[in-house]
């Protein structure tokens, strides 16, 4: 493990909540009394997993991402944000409120994204924008070709890692950092509430841009603080993950045997390589029969995905293995699916 905080350190903020002196609510927002030890712990902490200089919370991934792209896009003059198609709706919001000029990239299309890129005149400052896993298909971004484009092009890149961050790398870094290539993204993006189980949101990258975040983004400056003691469980799990690979390994195996089974009974679901196993349905109330039926008869809750968060005709079931699935379970899960899915004559 890379040398976040020396073990007594850890152990001195993490008892800053036996010492009873936070309460349960940070009690204002960071600049204003909101920042506790713990606080500054836990941006230490994410920091250094992504190997950057400074790391700024937030109180979810939502406004995470909407402060970011947002403060990126007013801060710098004639700037032009280059936005994967099937960028998140957070992703979307931040960029609209930037006022920044946006094109957009075909989904994953690096020729399409080079020629929007080419088009630019060098001059203007480009920030690339995308996930590494797209949690409605699962699909994987190419992280390292995108970077290539940034440096032809004099780009600065911005990546999402919300549905990554835990699950993949060897401590848990995102794909980024399963890829070795975590340097060459200028500001990395993440979530502690997904395989960190807390609540809160941050950004990661050079102490220059996250402390022009700090200083200019309404959402940041105007927020409540995350309250201490989700702080120190977000710190206790990220530090956790960073030592154990159990959780990931579980999971993968979790996700291999949930595609055997669904494959052997028939059941076709999105073709990638990450944790999310895609089931596509086409029609917003047979989504919604499925979903209900799955529940009712089999007790195997899986929810319906439907517009506005994907496109009208693409409506799914999305299941997300985790390492604590037993064999029996996904035994089960496969045979209700294929006895619904049948007798919905799909």
């Amino acid at each position: 493990m890379n040398a976040a905080l020396k073990p007594a350190e850890s152990n001195k903020w993490l008892g800053a909540l036996r010492w009873g002196r936070p309460g349960a609510g940070a009690g204002g927002t960071r600049n204003i009394a909101g920042t506790t030890v713990l606080h500054d712990a836990l941006e230490a902490e994410l920091a250094n997993l992504h190997g950057k200089e400074a790391a700024l919370l937030f109180g979810s991934g939502f406004a995470a991402n909407e402060a970011a792209l947002s403060t990126l896009g007013r801060t710098f003059a004639d700037c032009v944000i280059f936005s994967d198609s099937d960028n998140h709706a957070s992703m979307i919001a931040g960029i609209r409120h930037s006022g920044a000029e946006r094109r957009i990239w075909r989904h994953n299309d690096l020729d399409h994204l080079e020629a929007l890129l080419s088009a630019t005149p060098r001059q203007r400052l480009k920030i690339i924008v995308f996930e590494s896993v797209y949690s409605m298909d699962g699909s994987i971004a190419p992280i390292a070709a995108i970077c290539d484009l940034a440096d032809k092009y004099g780009a600065f890149t911005y990546l999402d890692e919300v549905h990554a961050v835990g699950m993949y790398g060897a401590e848990g870094g995102g794909v980024a950092e399963r890829e070795g290539v975590a340097h060459r993204i200028d500001l990395i993006q993440g979530t502690l509430a997904k395989a960190y189980g807390v609540v809160g949101g941050y950004v990661a990258g050079d102490a220059l841009a996250i402390d022009a975040i700090r200083s200019f983004s309404p959402g940041f400056i105007f927020s409540t603080a995350l309250p201490p003691a989700v702080a120190a469980g977000a710190l206790a799990s990220v530090r956790h993950l960073r030592m154990s690979n159990r959780e990931r390994d579980g999971q993968r195996r979790a996700v291999a045997k949930v595609r055997a089974a669904l494959d052997h009974g028939g059941v076709s679901t999105f073709d990638n390589t990450s944790h999310i196993v895609p089931i596509l349905i086409g029609d917003a109330k047979r989504c919604k029969a499925i979903s209900d039926r799955l529940l009712e008869e089999f007790s195997v809750y899986i929810q319906p995905v439907n517009f506005p968060t994907v496109p009208k005709g693409t409506e799914r079931l999305r299941i997300t293995p985790g390492p604590l699935h037993t064999d029996a379970q996904i035994a089960a899960l496969a045979a209700s699916l294929t006895e619904t899915l049948q007798a919905e004559g799909l």
